[in-house]
């Protein structure tokens, strides 16, 4: 199954000049959605994790059905001020703004390695703050995963500036 045509670009979404790719018919497919479960759970086997970190919010979708698919538990990256208790803040940019993250300060274990998923790599930022998060609680970083990438936009090649292990399904 060619799971890009699953995902459409929508032009100038959010804003002018950006070209967002729309997950929603992958999702509305179960036999995509399915494939694209199965995959990610493949490549992540070249990761060694405990436990999976979704990215708000298309991070969650895919980090929760591989969580369920893994036998994983499923930790939260969310958006500023939607966590109960202490938390940790990350600030990151976007091909188009800026934003944060947090995690809860007392959710993920010392000994826990984490896999952090999202759909798509961009520029990096989001990936880079959720991984800064979990060396913040003390968890090790076992590495990042997302079903797709923005090639053009070379988030890449922050990643391995970073020192973060990536895998992909698709290179857009």
């Amino acid at each position: 199954m060619d799971l890009i045509n699953y995902l459409p670009v929508i032009e100038n979404f959010p804003k002018p000049g950006i070209f967002f790719r729309d997950i929603s018919p992958l999702l509305a497919n179960a036999d995509a959605f399915k494939c694209a479960i199965e995959l990610l759970d493949r490549l992540g086997n070249e990761f060694e994790y405990t436990h999976i970190l979704g990215i708000e919010s298309r991070g969650f979708i895919f980090g929760a059905a591989l969580a369920r698919q893994t036998n994983k538990g499923l930790l939260l990256a969310r958006k500023p001020n939607k966590l109960p208790l202490a938390t940790h803040t990350e600030s990151y940019g976007l091909e188009y703004g800026k934003d944060a993250l947090q995690i809860q300060a007392h959710t993920i274990e010392k000994d826990a390695k984490i896999l952090v998923i999202d759909d798509v790599l961009a520029t990096g930022g989001t990936l880079i703050a959720a991984s800064q998060l979990v060396k913040k609680v003390g968890a090790k970083l076992a590495g990042a995963m997302t079903l797709a990438e923005i090639k053009a936009l070379d988030g890449k090649r922050l990643l391995d500036a970073s020192g973060i292990p990536f895998r992909t399904l698709l290179t857009l």
